[in-house]
């Protein structure tokens, strides 16, 4: 915290360095003689005026026309705005943690997130006449196509480096390293949530895809229109997203529950194939009554005729339950919910018969395969459906008395990060934009490379630093935060990015950069769709994909002339 706030100090101090001005007298006549002869100006003090001048940010922070005092100050705004990234994160991680999922983790904190990144868009579509921000925009649109590249690539990639496992049959094994650097034999493996956040990511490019018809069909007007409904879609989706985030953590329950059912129905099967005096199916496939009869005699200890709860443990003992999060009690009154339709709380012999006939028919076996066979192939990918639902669920805290400073600590990291955003986004596009005048290197190349790292950092390192944990639960909620980010760029920013180009009137013309947006989004949407286990192999890819990114944007723009 110290050198945090020593180097504040020096900021300020800095702030208050004004720039100072001069007037060359080359005349000597103009001068005031003292009595003594005048012998000329010495060559070594004749010093030119400058003739570029610079509009200071808010009329006291320092600006300067040179490349070095410019990439200076890139450096120093660019770590202020690392620091509001890095509040937002901790505000809303303290928030989260006291208030759960639902309305604030889905709506508010993703938003916040996105925050640093949707200030300095803003900025560089605001400032000055139409022509200054027509020149600042492709500010906003490299920090929009950079934070998404970087996030994908270099970033992704890492995670995958860091988080790597042994993988056994398509599966990576927690914390278990031994297979070095194969390509093939290690990687991680995220939950099927995870998935679910790819393809979501890939669906956000469609606004991309909209407001680049024009320019595809070569159609010269309506070009402002077009930008209206891609805004209007982005908005949408925008929405539709933030109501998912909401709505998720119910859903996932859901799917937990009847994960946890099939897991117990198939255990279940099994132990009765084990158990059976015969064949569980006929010849022709359906369900063989005469040995499910046998199969309850043998469970009905007491000869009642019904099973009670204590005579249906038998039907669950060895199903593993521990592995799934569930007590058998709970197990038993999931059997007891599917088979008792009477609900007297027993379970007669038809029930039974009724009840394990559904269930054979639910998952009839083909003829070429064994009964034994496929009712272990069942049990055993009703876990690997559970794993893949990753049943990981946030617990508010609850209880505590630190809960309102705790609170109060989040709210204000909150608004002093927003307030770090907002108060030195400006000054961070107008050094970008001089030190591209300086440098003569496009604006895009500079905030596409150099912003990321100052908005993305802080998340960079926590998703890196979670993922090096080596467990199938980091490593899913690693890839879903990349996921959840990339997809907040392509909804918030662009939205943020579209109006300001509907707004003021701006030219479209990012095709080069809304191409390689494109190009990342779907090839890492494509592969999170595919597959959730992800060997080192696809690190490399990920990695490639960056410079990739570079070189394509500068064949497009300055070799084959889209821009």
């Amino acid at each position: 915290m110290a050198p945090r706030i020593r180097f504040l100090s020096a900021l300020i101090l800095l702030m208050f360095c004004g720039v100072t001005y001069a007037r060359l007298l080359s005349d000597p006549s103009e001068l005031v003689s003292d009595g003594k002869g005048f012998h000329g100006f010495p060559s070594l003090l004749r010093l030119g005026a400058a003739e570029e001048t610079c509009e200071q940010s808010y009329g006291f922070l320092p600006c300067t026309t040179t490349a070095l005092g410019n990439l200076f100050l890139i450096i120093v705004y660019g770590y202020l705005m690392f620091l509001a990234a890095t509040y937002l994160s901790t505000g809303s991680e303290l928030l989260l943690e006291i208030l759960g999922p639902g309305i604030v983790g889905g709506l508010f904190l993703p938003i916040l997130g996105a925050l640093p990144d949707t200030m300095l868009i803003l900025v560089s579509g605001l400032s000055g006449s139409v022509e200054t921000a027509q020149s600042q925009v492709s500010v906003g649109m490299g920090l929009l196509a950079g934070s998404t590249v970087m996030l994908l690539t270099i970033i992704w990639g890492s995670c995958v480096l860091v988080g790597k496992c042994d993988i056994r049959n398509s599966i990576a094994i927690d914390s278990e390293d031994t297979e070095g650097f194969s390509f093939t034999g290690s990687g991680v493996t995220t939950d099927s949530w995870t998935s679910y956040a790819g393809i979501i990511m890939a669906v956000s490019v469609i606004p991309f895809v909209v407001v680049q018809l024009p320019q595809i069909l070569r159609i010269t007007s309506g070009k402002h229109l077009v930008v209206l409904i891609s805004l209007i879609i982005s908005a949408s989706l925008l929405i539709a997203y933030c109501l998912y985030q909401i709505f998720q953590p119910l859903v996932q329950k859901r799917r937990l529950a009847y994960a946890k059912d099939k897991h117990v129905m198939t255990g279940v099967l099994k132990n009765l194939k084990m158990r059976a005096m015969g064949r569980l199916y006929n010849d022709d496939g359906s369900p063989n009554r005469e040995v499910i009869l046998k199969l309850f005699d043998a469970i009905d200890m007491n000869h009642d005729n019904h099973l009670s709860h204590g005579e249906l443990i038998a039907l669950i003992v060895g199903i593993q339950l521990d592995e799934i999060n569930l007590q058998e009690d709970v197990a038993v009154q999931k059997v007891m919910m599917e088979f008792d339709t009477s609900r007297d709380l027993k379970i007669s012999r038809k029930e039974f018969v009724k009840g394990i006939e559904k269930w054979l028919t639910r998952d009839k076996p083909s003829s070429s395969i064994s009964t034994k066979k496929h009712l272990d192939d069942l049990h055993l990918q009703a876990r690997r459906e559970h794993d893949l639902l990753a049943d990981e669920s946030y617990e508010v805290v609850k209880g505590k008395e630190n809960n309102r400073w705790i609170s109060i600590k989040a709210v204000l990291l909150l608004l002093l990060g927003t307030a770090i955003a907002a108060a030195f986004a400006d000054p961070l596009v107008d050094a970008v934009d001089n030190f591209s005048a300086a440098t003569s290197i496009p604006t895009f190349f500079i905030s596409f490379i150099a912003l990321p790292l100052a908005t993305n950092s802080s998340e960079a390192v926590s998703a890196i630093i979670f993922a090096s944990r080596k467990k199938r639960s980091s490593a899913s909620l690693t890839f879903s935060e990349l996921y959840g980010a990339v997809t907040m760029n392509n909804v918030l920013c662009l939205s943020v990015f579209l109006t300001l180009v509907y707004v003021r009137g701006l030219d479209w013309d990012f095709s080069s950069e809304v191409l390689i947006i494109l190009v990342v989004c779907i090839v890492m949407g494509i592969l999170a769709s595919v597959r959730t286990t992800y060997p080192l192999w696809t690190s490399l890819l990920a990695f490639l994909l960056y410079p990739i990114s570079l070189v394509l944007v500068y064949i497009l723009d300055y070799v084959v002339g889209w821009s």
